[in-house]
């Protein structure tokens, strides 16, 4: 019976083996926890974060090419189709800007030969055709349009470096020379 007396202690002895492991493995992890927590907090977030991403670029990758090619193609279908469209207004627009020279250019020969006859033609000279704002190719190529006539804030008579023409402060030089000291 010294057999039974053996396995009988061994058995006891195992379970102490076992607490004091765990004993073991709870001071060893609660240790780790306490110096490295938040390193091993925001590694393991990186790494989830990472991991993500490999995940989105495997089923971006996992994208027919197909569908690809034919999204690029319906793309530059659609951009060529912009591109027309511009280039039809640019020529309509450019169209326009041809007869408004040719009627600007018939009517100054009109006003010239009108002058070699010897006619006024000052009524006529101040209607040139309305312009209307078209949507064209690009805005900074329009023609400006006339400024209307403002009534000037200042008098024609007013010259701010000579001190005359309005208000009464004004501004004169000091003497010349040298200072006059003691």
């Amino acid at each position: 019976m010294d057999l039974d007396e053996e396995e009988q202690q061994q058995l006891l002895a195992k379970p102490a083996l076992e607490l004091e492991g765990i004993r073991f493995l709870q001071e060893t992890v609660g240790w780790l926890l306490s110096n490295y927590g938040w390193y091993l907090l925001f590694s393991f977030i990186i790494l989830y974060v990472i991991f993500q991403k490999a995940l989105e670029a495997s089923v971006a990758s996992s994208i027919e090419p197909d569908t690809v090619v034919k999204q690029q193609e319906a793309l530059a279908a659609s951009r060529l189709r912009m591109q027309e469209e511009l280039n039809t207004q640019a020529e309509k627009y450019k169209e326009k800007l041809k007869q408004l020279e040719e009627e600007k250019r018939k009517q100054k020969i009109e006003m010239w030969e009108s002058m070699q006859e010897g006619k006024s033609y000052k009524g006529k000279a101040k209607k040139w055709p309305q312009q209307e704002p078209e949507p064209g190719p690009s805005t900074s190529s329009n023609i400006p349009k006339p400024k209307p006539d403002r009534k000037s804030l200042r008098g024609s008579g007013y010259n701010p470096l000579t001190g005359e023409g309005s208000g009464t402060c004004s501004w004169r030089p000091g003497r010349r020379g040298p200072s006059s000291g003691g």
